[in-house]
């Protein structure tokens, strides 16, 4: 499927189609596919770098028109795919990182007391969490704790309690509802790596390690309950489960 002349008869039909296709989700997942292509010697790398630049450059022209983020825990989600995009940017465009982490900063950097009204019933990220993962991407670490702290001040503590409690699925073979065991997954993932971000000494590590563990218990047993989860899980699945 990553052959030379597949990938370019998808880079003709992306090229001819409209400039929003996949924007922001499906552009972050392909750039990470395509920085992964890169540590295997397998010719994946050169056959996908000219749909990965292309994607690229799409985001260098969208970023600096896109007046404010979009917070849904859906596909259209901006942290969820500048995160992956930055990954992607910081060895291959450094323009596009530099950009990423300027447009951030312009709309999370004051962000305070985030009140985390999640999860929405067919929301498989986290708002609250896909924003201060990828502020800590871009921040070092004591900057990250200065803006996390004052960002979700009473983690510690455990509150907001929407971000430390499991999703429920009451219908995996309903295809929105099954997007919880997506957030649980998402959740676990994020949870662990802001955990590592923040440093072993944060006040609030046994709370977020805690609600890690619970996120990914929560989910994993039901990767293959049904094709409307088990056809997409296994992705988070695997974020979930990286080294931090």
């Amino acid at each position: 499927m990553l052959a030379p002349d597949r990938a370019a008869g998808e880079l003709a039909s992306i090229a001819q189609g409209h400039a929003g296709f996949e924007r922001p989700y499906g552009w972050g997942w392909f750039l990470a596919l395509h920085d992964e292509a890169t540590r295997h010697d397998a010719g994946w790398a050169d056959a996908l770098a000219p749909i990965a630049r292309l994607f690229a450059a799409r985001m260098r022209d969208h970023l600096p028109k896109l007046t404010y983020p979009i917070r849904v825990g859906t596909h259209p989600n901006t942290s969820f795919a500048l995160f992956h995009a930055h990954l992607w940017a910081e060895r291959h465009d450094p323009a596009l990182a530099a950009l990423i982490g300027m447009r951030a900063r312009d709309w999370f950097g004051n962000d305070r007391d985030c009140q985390a009204w999640e999860p929405g019933g067919d929301e498989f990220l986290s708002s609250a969490l896909c924003e201060a993962l990828l502020m800590g991407r871009l921040m070092d670490q004591t900057d990250f704790r200065r803006w996390f702290d004052a960002f979700l001040p009473r983690v510690a503590a455990g509150d907001p309690a929407t971000l430390f409690e499991p999703a429920r699925v009451s219908d995996r073979s309903d295809g929105k509802i099954a997007h919880l065991d997506g957030l649980n997954l998402s959740r676990a993932w994020c949870w662990r790596r802001i955990a590592a971000r923040l440093g072993a000494d944060h006040p609030g590590q046994a709370r977020m390690h805690a609600a890690a563990d619970r996120h990914l218990a929560a989910a994993l047993p039901h990767l293959g309950d049904d094709y409307m989860g088990e056809h997409w899980l296994a992705s988070f699945a695997l974020l979930a489960m990286l080294p931090d």
